[in-house]
């Protein structure tokens, strides 16, 4: 049976198994919102935009709840959430305590893409944390996310509202691809303003710890607070880690990805690189910038845009693409390591074999 979901003005089709519940794109309208924030007092998920990337959201305190969403994503159970919050009075009923530098980047970042890792209060359930003493919370700046946490009336523990390890979705539609007949409702708040996950901080120790690269930078942090550290790149496999992004492989096409280093000869090894997969019966794609697309000649590609920013924005949806459009291997431009150009390298480090670039 055909059914046809309206997302804004847009429609798309798509096969509804009998066994499945019928996902419904809705507009942010107040009684659409309302709507799904019923859903979700009544003990279900809901996908919701964010400034970053879609959400899949539950009750963060209800503890049957939140163990959907691993259902849901199947997404392993040491792998914590982030709790997603409507203003700072939630926060002090999630955390232990907040310490002041906590404070301070709060009073900076957010609303905003950045989360804390803060001890937790014993109302916060272990499956949101994984087990741990600590909990990750954001209070999201998107207004269609911070308006349905706030009819919600209670924090949502929410990760990205996609398939367990496959690219986030940046859109409704990218939702309904991975969630469609699983999630009753997704609300649509257009394409995600940001494109990459936030920036994780563990706020805990006298100088933070930046667990996840994102939108807030390593750079505007350490000028806040005046230091900083980075995180290795990895958690052991007997770990649980205190941050998304940390242990398993995220944000993974089905096709390879690679991505080279930003030097001087990143175009050429690019090319050589796609070449020899040619050679040996292979479907690859370049991601680049638009102002090195003439460097590529009549190789196939796609534009990432014109900085970094353009490209954390546009990542996600095209590593999809190139899985629908039949690529079985990317290869990506790098940028500098520097504010947002961080957490573009970390996701396509990511969505390749480990850190390993050209």
């Amino acid at each position: 049976m055909e059914e046809m979901i309206a997302e804004g003005t847009r429609k798309y089709t798509f096969i509804k198994n009998r066994m499945e519940m019928q996902t419904k794109i809705l507009s942010p309208t107040a009684r659409n919102i309302a709507l799904c924030a019923r859903e979700i007092a009544t003990g279900g998920v809901v996908a919701f935009p964010t400034e970053t990337v879609y959400g899949l959201g539950a009750n963060a305190f209800a503890a049957q709840a939140v163990q959907k969403i691993f259902e849901v994503k199947g997404r392993p159970p040491d792998n914590p959430l982030i709790v997603h919050v409507a203003d700072f009075a939630q926060i002090d009923g999630l955390a232990a305590s907040v310490p002041e530098r906590a404070r301070k980047l709060m009073e900076h970042f957010m609303p905003g893409p950045l989360t804390l890792v803060l001890n937790k209060s014993h109302a916060v359930p272990g499956v949101v944390t994984a087990g741990l003493d600590t909990v990750a919370v954001r209070m999201p700046s998107d207004k269609t996310a911070l308006a349905f946490i706030q009819k919600c009336g209670a924090p949502l523990a929410a990760p990205s509202a996609n398939r367990s390890g496959f690219p986030s979705p940046t859109t409704a539609r990218h939702t309904l691809e991975d969630l469609s007949g699983k999630i009753p409702y997704i609300l649509d708040g257009g394409a995600c303003r940001i494109g990459v996950e936030s920036t994780v901080v563990d706020a805990r120790s006298a100088i933070p710890v930046i667990l996840r690269a994102g939108a807030v930078s390593a750079e505007e942090i350490e000028k806040l607070l005046g230091a900083a550290e980075i995180a290795g790149t990895g958690v052991a496999e007997t770990e649980t880690p205190l941050s998304p992004g940390q242990k398993y492989r995220h944000y993974a096409p089905k096709a390879e990805v690679t991505a080279s280093a930003y030097n001087e000869l990143m175009h050429q090894r690019i090319t050589e690189a796609f070449d020899n997969a040619v050679s040996t019966g292979k479907n690859p794609v370049i991601i680049c910038m638009d102002k090195r697309i003439a460097l590529y000649g009549n190789r196939s590609k796609y534009i990432a845009g014109a900085n970094a920013a353009d490209y954390a924005r546009n990542l996600y949806a095209l590593l999809r693409m190139a899985d629908a459009d039949g690529f079985d291997t990317v290869f990506a431009e790098g940028v500098p390591a520097a504010g947002i150009g961080a957490a573009v390298m970390n996701r396509l480090g990511k969505a390749g074999k480990g850190l390993v670039f050209l």
